[in-house]
């Protein structure tokens, strides 16, 4: 076991989220670290693991007392729209991860290691583990495989002092050997090598493993061999704890429209997809209508003096027509929508300059 992992676990715990929803004062608000998790785990209690690829996301998770934190290579499918997770690169996660850590000062903070970034050798492995943790901030990383060479490369990164998450059953990243994203361990020949590779990555140094997509009696196998935790998605419920993707438990792509669909293995424990839809429909037909923005959404002021200033200031320079304009939405309460034609008025002289505020940036 890494034995630097506590202590880099530690990094971000002083992390400001200004603006964001803090957690609840309780037991879920301390800080989860490697260590804190593997007494949760010698404890019996299920241990919780969410993906997050952004600041907002992150925010979410972390007040929902969620245990671990998972910054997926999943990002190049729900943040970036690619059909799978081999496009996104090594400094697209550390982006992500950047994000993910000012969002979530609670959790524990997972970095995946994206394909490409460690196959090559385990000192190429131990290079961008190092990047993930220095640049990117994350407590461990997470990498997938559990033939030789990968459990080498997590006994590399983990002799190297950064903890180990390994990943076996489905794994994404091979998805050209596997033939597609194919639920694992469905024979006795394939269901024993799911668990020795997840015995080898223990031995490997790895605090814990996912089990993607394999048989319940596969993953309760897994579970009962290994003394680390298992984290499970698509693989039952006798796995020490469980993953999901953000988007998928929130529903965030349910609808007719979108191609995106929600694996089966997964339950929605939510419709924000909808929510979102709704909510965006209602923006645009209010727009469309002039109802938004109305006076409780306009709320800086200029006083009758400083309008009246500003009209002759406007006509001192030729633009006779915006003086209208103002003081007609002065006249009106502010509540009236001022149309622009977008041509020279009578008396405008467009040269004359540009009247611009320096209102909030969008």
């Amino acid at each position: 076991m890494a034995g630097g992992a506590p202590a880099a676990a530690e990094q971000h715990a002083g992390v400001h989220r200004p603006g964001g929803p803090r957690p609840q004062e309780s037991a879920a608000a301390r800080r989860m670290t490697v260590t804190t998790l593997r007494g949760k785990h010698h404890r019996g209690e299920p241990i919780s693991m969410v993906t997050a690829y952004d600041y907002s996301s992150a925010v979410h998770v972390d007040s929902a007392g969620v245990d671990v934190v998972l910054v997926g290579d999943s990002a190049a499918m729900v943040a970036h729209g690619h059909d799978n997770t081999l496009p996104v690169s090594l400094d697209i996660m550390l982006q992500h991860c950047r994000a993910v850590v000012r969002g979530a000062p609670r959790p524990l903070v997972v970095g995946d290691l994206p394909f490409g970034s460690y196959e090559s050798s385990p000192a190429q492995a131990v290079e961008s583990a190092v990047r993930l943790m220095k640049e990117g901030g994350v407590d461990a990383v997470k990498m997938e495989g559990g033939a030789a060479s990968r459990v080498g490369a997590a006994r590399a990164i983990v002799d190297a002092g950064i903890a180990v998450m390994g990943h076996v059953g489905l794994t994404p990243q091979a998805i050209s050997v596997l033939g597609g994203f194919r639920a694992q361990g469905k024979t006795v020949n394939s269901a024993l090598k799911v668990v020795e590779a997840a015995l080898a990555l223990q031995d490997a140094g790895c605090f814990a493993v996912v089990l993607e997509c394999v048989p319940a009696p596969v993953a309760a196998a897994a579970t009962a061999a290994l003394q680390i935790p298992t984290i499970g998605i698509g693989a039952g419920p006798l796995c020490s704890g469980q993953v999901l993707v953000y988007h998928d438990l929130l529903g965030m792509f349910q609808s007719p429209d979108h191609s995106k669909v929600t694996p089966k293995f997964c339950k929605q424990f939510g419709d924000v997809g909808a929510v979102i839809g709704k909510a965006l429909a209602e923006y645009r037909q209010q727009v469309e209508a002039g109802s938004f923005p109305g006076p409780d959404h306009t709320p800086y002021k200029m006083s009758p003096v400083g309008v009246a200033v500003f009209a002759d200031a406007l006509r001192n320079i030729g633009l006779d027509g915006a003086a209208a304009a103002a003081a007609a939405a002065a006249d009106a309460g502010k509540t009236e929508k001022i149309v622009g034609d977008g041509k020279p008025h009578e008396g405008d002289n467009i040269n004359n300059g540009i009247l611009s505020s320096a209102g909030a940036a969008v």
